[in-house]
């Protein structure tokens, strides 16, 4: 009998031995599983942080050129009105001028 009760400790340790190595495969499945969920959901953040981050971005250039269009149209309208200004200016003088020369045409 001891012969039997030997194989059959040697069956029962060879179940034990294949249910340790199916909850070990079971568990490195469900490892994987978990790890793939959460690379997925990283991922996903990082996508979301990369679009949010580019907005930003972008909103941040919107306003500098925003800005650097206001003073350039500001510089702009300032040296319009000194030319405009020089201009009337010189509206006196070319008449002046005119008036001259017209008066020395006639007096010639």
């Amino acid at each position: 009998m001891a012969k039997d009760k030997i194989l059959s400790e040697i069956k029962e340790a060879e179940q034990s031995a294949a249910k340790m190595v199916d909850e070990g495969l079971k568990n490195k499945s469900e490892r994987i599983t978990a790890a793939r969920a959460e690379a997925r959901e990283i991922i996903k953040q990082a996508e979301t942080d990369a679009a949010q981050s580019a907005q930003n971005a972008l909103k941040s250039a919107e306003e500098t050129i925003k800005h650097e269009s206001e003073d350039i149209i500001s510089k702009g309208v300032n040296e319009a009105k000194m030319i405009s200004d020089k201009a009337e200016g010189n509206v006196d003088k070319a008449v002046e001028n005119l008036v001259t020369e017209f008066e020395r045409t006639i007096h010639a």
